[in-house]
């Protein structure tokens, strides 16, 4: 009798390689299992009990997002853990500047050939960004297309699902007078990457060259900082009005999403240390700071809003939780139609 599986494997998939990489990566996904949740992989959907995890009168806040053209790098260097980590840590901070909590997690991964070794690789990355963050990686899909990737490729996408109580949505009260906080980012986190591989293509940059106390391949394929828990405590404990999480469009692009349309940022650009990754990108590129501003995080990868009496406690409580925070700025009056964030 001829084995259909058989014939699915000539056509180029690999039933068995899912089978082996669902039972590879259950430890990991039930190394989040948090209360409302018990991650159970092979079910058709993920069940979160809200009650359960205290959230009983709250709305839920969703979103989705990839890791963009780093993954052409993760390809390249072979570092495939830390993009799982970055495909986390975009989603969880988006929904972070609502104020929510995240609470259950499911991934998407699509390649030409499944190679369970990188793939693995990706879910463990993923389940370390989800206890980072807190929340349950509940399921998720993978799928093998050939023909459709080149061999070696694979593309990624996220989705979070967190809760906030109706009378804390952020953002929530922002105000002229209130001080801005930024949380310094670990790198590039995951934006600009278009850019950075045009550079690295145009200039011949060596990826396995030292930079800083690592090589510059390491540099680049950091993961994007996760800052849920110590910025959630934060929330907690403070009066935090707003929080933008500075991703695609960089500072000058995220700010204003916290802002209502009569106020506008000030921001001292000098205020965070600066980043040696930033400088290097903006002289390799000629790019002046506007430019810059706009695409990457220029080394700020979170901005807070808090009623200026707070300032020093909220920076306190961030650095005693590991961060490197500092007051970047104020929210003051905007004039007329013009620029939402000032950066000098």
């Amino acid at each position: 009798m001829n084995d259909p599986r058989a014939r699915y494997a000539a056509a180029g998939v690999n039933v068995e390689a899912g089978d082996s990489l669902v039972e590879r990566i259950k430890p990991a996904a039930k190394s989040t299992a948090r209360p409302g949740c018990a991650p159970a992989l092979g079910g058709f959907a993920g069940l979160f009990d809200l009650g359960a995890a205290g959230h009983g009168d709250s709305l839920l806040v969703a979103s989705t997002d990839g890791v963009g053209t780093k993954l052409r790098l993760a390809v390249e260097t072979g570092m495939h853990r830390g993009v799982g980590i970055d495909l986390v840590a975009m989603c969880v901070n988006d929904v972070l500047a609502q104020g929510a909590e995240p609470l259950m997690f499911l991934d998407y991964y699509a390649t030409g050939k499944l190679e369970v070794e990188a793939a693995a690789e990706i879910v463990e990355g993923i389940a370390e960004g989800c206890r980072q963050a807190g929340c349950a990686l509940v399921g998720g899909e993978t799928a093998e297309m050939p023909g459709h990737y080149a061999p070696g490729d694979y593309d990624l996408a996220g989705f979070v699902v967190g809760a906030v109580p109706r009378d804390r949505v952020l953002p929530q009260g922002v105000a002229a007078g209130d001080a801005l906080i930024g949380l310094a980012a670990s790198g590039a986190h995951s934006n600009g990457y278009s850019l950075i591989r045009r550079l690295a293509a145009d200039k011949g940059w060596d990826l396995s060259a030292p930079f800083e106390d690592q090589t510059l391949a390491e540099t680049l394929m950091t993961p994007t900082r996760i800052y849920v828990k110590p910025v959630l405590a934060a929330v907690a404990a403070h009066p935090v009005h707003g929080i933008a999480h500075i991703t695609g469009g960089g500072i000058t692009g995220n700010v204003p999403r916290m802002l209502t349309a009569d106020l506008a940022a000030a921001i001292d650009r000098t205020a965070l240390p600066p980043s040696k990754l930033m400088a290097f990108l903006a002289e390799q590129g000629g790019l002046s700071p506007d430019e810059m501003e706009a695409t990457f995080n220029c080394g700020t990868g979170l901005v807070m809003a808090v009623a200026p009496e707070a300032a020093d406690g909220v920076i306190a409580d961030l650095e005693a939780a590991g961060e490197t925070a500092a007051r970047i700025g104020t929210v003051v009056a905007r004039e007329g139609d013009g620029p939402q964030c000032l950066i000098s």
